[in-house]
């Protein structure tokens, strides 16, 4: 007679789908590649703003010679007086803004001796 023998089957692990993949390892070559791609918008900017950057008066207009008076101020002005006296129809916020543009004035404050350039509309 024949002996028959019953064995279960062997269990192998199951990979599940959410097992941890191999990490991407950076080497040095792809960090330099990297670096290269961010920075090159960076680099295209700089370009662009070298080779665009140099015409002011790229329409063909020239600027007009800019016609003034200049101004000594003395002890005890202030630039509200001097536009006052050199505009006296004129608002003299608007004046003191005019000159300020033209003397390249962050405040209001003078030295005594100093050359105020008043535009040109406003001078006699």
């Amino acid at each position: 007679m024949s002996t028959i023998s019953i064995t279960a089957p062997a269990v192998l692990p199951v990979r599940s789908v959410t097992s941890a993949a191999p990490r991407l390892r950076l080497t040095t070559r792809g960090r330099r590649l990297l670096v290269a791609l961010a920075a090159l918008p960076l680099a295209a900017g700089i370009g662009f703003a070298a080779i665009s950057g140099g015409s002011a008066l790229a329409s063909g207009e020239s600027s007009g010679a800019a016609s003034f008076d200049t101004v000594t101020v003395m002890p005890g002005d202030t630039l509200w007086a001097i536009a006052e006296d050199v505009a006296p129809a004129a608002d003299p916020r608007t004046v003191i803004s005019e000159i300020q543009k033209l003397n390249a004035l962050s405040s209001g404050s003078l030295q005594v001796g100093q050359q105020l350039a008043i535009p040109g509309q406003y001078t006699h």
